[in-house]
């Protein structure tokens, strides 16, 4: 008995064109480039979770360090003083206290210095 792909097709062609709803001509048109521009984009997609990570720890840095640098301190100096007080903090909640909180990173500095 032959074997008729049709329905698995149509399937599969109805997930690809819903994947690639919003790209641009042949990209959303044509089944090949359709799939090559999906594959593709699934491939940046995975990049772009790594890269965003490293993004936001920059980020925290670069904040962490102005906030430092208004109160006389370098980045670097801020961070080897928090590891010999051993203060556990990660970059994220210091950077949060540095733009949000201002009173707590001033607390956070006299902790250190002290």
């Amino acid at each position: 008995m032959r074997v008729k792909t049709a329905v698995p097709r149509h399937r599969r062609i109805k997930r690809l064109k819903k994947a690639t709803k919003g790209f641009h001509g042949g990209r959303r048109r044509l089944l090949r480039t359709m799939k090559d521009a999906h594959q593709r984009s699934m491939a940046q997609a995975y990049r772009g979770r790594k890269e965003k990570k490293r993004q936001f720890r920059g980020l925290w840095i670069v904040r962490i360090n102005a906030a430092c640098r208004e109160r006389g301190l370098k980045y670097g100096q801020f961070v080897s003083m928090l590891a010999k007080k051993g203060i556990e903090m990660d970059r994220k909640a210091i950077a949060h206290l540095a733009t949000h909180d201002a009173a707590g990173f001033d607390a956070l500095v006299a902790a250190v210095r002290g």
